[in-house]
């Protein structure tokens, strides 16, 4: 059987997330270049694009980090209240080499947990009632350490960056083709051109096709994301058995968490909006939970095999045994 380590995993990931943010912002800038063409000037439309999202970047990486966390009705808790939780975290991001994130849980019965903060220095982690009382100790610290891979590898602030530019993709091919509705018709075809009337067919065209084709790649992201942390869990813990084993109890003992909202389904370890599905699907925020228990098996055998570094007891599983 062909085994990935989880450092393979890392780089590959990484790639293809990179690959696929470039082309969303080619998305962005191929819109904006066609609306300036039919507009007189592609340069300016190509600005415009570009100056809008950044402007909706710079809002959203200024405002705080809570809102996920209130509309999932989280609340902080410290060591003395989960002592378990707590340990698990800070043994994580000792591991991780980041600080100890604030922690919070979600009183609800539903199975899952995600990551918030724009950087390491302000994250946050939170995990349902449901999830701790079924997972053990080496799952619960399979699921943390996938939450803490999400915030060392700065997948918040990628994710609101994607999101940025596919929205304004979004609105500016809506505000445009309202636009070409109302006005771009007016005026017989003799007096545009018979080029510029070509050029604002490919506008339209494009307008139309530009926001699937970038929230399909939006999607993308969000799925390579959770095997770069599946990878990264599997890093810190030295124990890729244990997300594995985890991932299969929130595959088939989980509940809907429609609290969540769509807005924020992406940032949890599972979508929370409908059970995990075995099938692949172009339009879904997270991979197929079986690939990635099949990858986490497959980095297992590493640990397995005599003489591979870990065997699954390196030194953050170890310490996880023993503390609680």
């Amino acid at each position: 059987m062909n085994t990935r380590s989880f450092h393979d995993e890392i780089r590959r990931n990484k790639r293809t997330s990179i690959l696929f943010v470039a082309l969303v912002a080619v998305v962005l800038a191929g819109l904006g270049w066609s609306i300036g063409l039919y507009l007189g000037d592609p340069r300016v439309g190509v600005g415009i694009a570009l100056l809008f999202a950044a402007i909706q970047v710079l809002v959203l990486l200024t405002m705080g980090d809570s809102i996920a966390l209130l509309a999932a009705g989280a609340k902080e808790v410290s060591h003395a209240d989960e002592p378990v939780l707590y340990n698990v975290v800070e043994e994580m991001s000792i591991a991780a080499g980041i600080p100890m994130p604030r922690v919070f849980v979600i009183e609800t019965d539903s199975m899952n947990a995600f990551a918030t903060g724009m950087s390491p220095q302000r994250a946050a982690v939170a995990v349902t009632r449901g999830l701790m009382r079924r997972l053990n100790r080496d799952e619960l610290q399979g699921v943390i350490a996938h939450e803490m891979s999400h915030i060392r590898f700065y997948d918040i602030r990628l994710s609101i960056v994607v999101a940025v530019m596919v929205g304004a993709i979004v609105m500016l091919s809506d505000m445009f083709l309202r636009w070409a509705f109302w006005f771009g018709g007016r005026g017989s075809s003799r007096d545009r051109g018979q080029g510029q009337a070509i050029i604002m067919v490919v506008a339209i065209v494009f307008a139309i096709l530009a926001p699937i084709f970038a929230m399909l790649l939006q999607f993308a992201v969000s799925r390579k994301r959770e095997y770069l942390a599946d990878a990264g869990a599997a890093e810190l813990t030295r124990y890729p058995a244990g997300l594995a084993s985890a991932l299969r109890k929130l595959a088939y003992s989980n509940r809907p968490f429609k609290e969540a909202g769509k807005a924020f389904s992406h940032l949890y370890i599972v979508n929370p909006l409908k059970p995990a599905t075995k099938l692949s699907s172009a339009f879904a925020t997270h991979p197929p939970i079986e690939e990635r228990i099949k990858r986490l098996e497959q980095m297992a055998l590493i640990y397995s095999a005599p003489g591979e570094e870990g065997n699954g007891s390196g030194p953050a599983a170890s310490q996880g045994r023993r503390k609680g």
